[in-house]
């Protein structure tokens, strides 16, 4: 079926308490309105977001980030309201699915419930055992009968435990006709998208009800719904790689990114954090890890361990307190104690404790490579930029501010003195 999606996302969210627009908050890893259009590009080639509040912010976010997403600016001051939203808005296709973008959490298989049958409107209904804050859907017969808003129900009508959950499906002809004809005389003033059914209702068109589960559909409103929000959201992934085969160690203490992918069979233990577009493969991540923005291939990070974004770990082991930064590790193993930082690193080679790149001079970042089967002892800096070739010995303690050819070993130290027993002078015993 062809339909398009008008995705409402110009409200302020002053519950939010936050100068960041209120659809710009993330959820794993994604701002929720992007989940909201990620549900829509699932359904929909013609997707409109209506804008108003820090619209231009808004708008520069999408457009980095998706390609055809239309926009309409809400005219708020003249017409507040979801009602408002939709006047002037023009969609392609014969009917219209309309979304909040503060709905991180719907999901396609809703959307498409919603798409289904023939009747004039579709409308998403769910039963709450406290309705309080919702509007009142009266259905008779099986089809809806009215909506209304708390603010103007009366006391029978708050008894109601059917809410409207706010995502319709409408004919475009409808729509067409009636968001023109939207009042605003209400105890808001506002224009209320929801009147298109009292006036659907009124001309004997068919206004199904889709029951949906509340928590797809709730909306986010404050920091307290976002947190509620990002619990589900993690559920549900970490539900998903697990029936793909990626094993967790208490699960619910784990974090993973909806951008996130894993291949083959991969193991999560307790406490692991996947961030950003991180991908996995046949990978063991230990305890209290974070792995941010970067490729982890046949190797094992932590526990602890720190896989900072652009890096690259293929057979290679990276042990506890290790941080590794925009670099390259082919085959290469750093146990414990080490950062790494903007270098390349080939087979064979091992990095002591204490190892560090000394990679930024507080102006530029610097590459350190180091080529096959080096042995870099425990606290040894590597001065960037620095050239170490292979099969390369560097003594513990050593600063290495210069290449080092092939073969050679490579030392620094000042000589060691002794005092005989300085201890007993010091502390005037023996």
């Amino acid at each position: 079926m062809s339909i398009s999606v008008v995705i409402l996302a110009a409200g302020q969210g002053t519950r939010m308490k936050s100068s960041t627009p209120k659809v710009l908050h993330e959820i794993s890893g994604k701002s929720m309105l992007f989940h909201a259009i990620d549900a829509a590009k699932d359904v929909s080639d013609d997707i409109t977001v209506v804008l108003y509040h820090q619209a231009e912010h808004i708008q520069k976010e999408i457009e980095e980030v998706y390609e055809g997403i239309q926009f309409h600016m809400q005219d708020a001051m003249k017409y507040p309201g979801t009602g408002g939203a939709m006047k002037g808005v023009e969609v392609k296709h014969s009917k219209a699915l309309i979304l909040n973008g503060d709905m991180p959490l719907v999901t396609t298989d809703s959307l498409h419930a919603l798409m289904e049958g023939d009747a004039d409107i579709n409308m998403s209904v769910i039963h709450l055992d406290d309705p309080s804050g919702y509007g009142r859907v009266v259905i008779l017969n099986g089809k809806v009968h009215e909506i209304v808003e708390e603010k103007d129900c009366i006391p029978a009508q708050k008894e109601i435990q059917t809410v409207n959950a706010g995502v319709y499906c409408v004919k475009k002809e409808l729509l067409e006709k009636y968001i023109p004809l939207l009042s605003n005389d209400n105890a808001q003033a506002e224009y209320y998208l929801t009147d298109i059914i009292k006036m659907a209702v009124d001309e004997d068109k068919t206004v199904h009800p889709v029951m949906v589960q509340e928590e797809e559909f709730k909306g986010v409103n404050s920091k307290l719904d976002l947190a509620h929000a990002e619990e589900i959201m993690q559920k549900r992934i970490r539900q998903k790689w697990m029936k793909d085969g990626v094993s967790m160690r208490l699960p619910e203490t784990i974090y993973i990114d909806s951008r996130a992918t894993f291949e083959g069979e991969c193991i999560l233990e307790n406490g692991v954090s996947i961030q950003g577009s991180s991908h996995i493969i046949t990978s063991h991540i230990k305890t209290h890890s974070i792995i941010e923005d970067s490729h982890i291939e046949n190797s094992s990070v932590g526990p602890i361990g720190r896989i900072r974004p652009q890096s690259k770990l293929i057979n290679t082991h990276v042990g506890n307190f290790v941080e590794v930064k925009k670099s390259t590790l082919n085959g290469v193993k750093a146990g414990h104690l080490a950062y790494i930082g903007d270098a390349i690193i080939d087979e064979g080679t091992n990095l002591g404790a204490g190892v560090i790149t000394c990679n930024y001079d507080g102006k530029t970042k610097y590459k350190t490579t180091i080529g096959k089967n080096v042995f870099v002892g425990s606290d040894t800096q590597l001065v960037a930029p620095v050239n170490i070739e292979d099969d390369v010995l560097i003594a513990a303690g050593t600063t290495v501010n210069k290449d080092v050819s092939k073969g050679n070993l490579a030392i620094s130290r000042t000589q060691m003195r002794t005092v005989k027993d300085f201890f007993y002078k010091f502390f005037g015993e023996k």
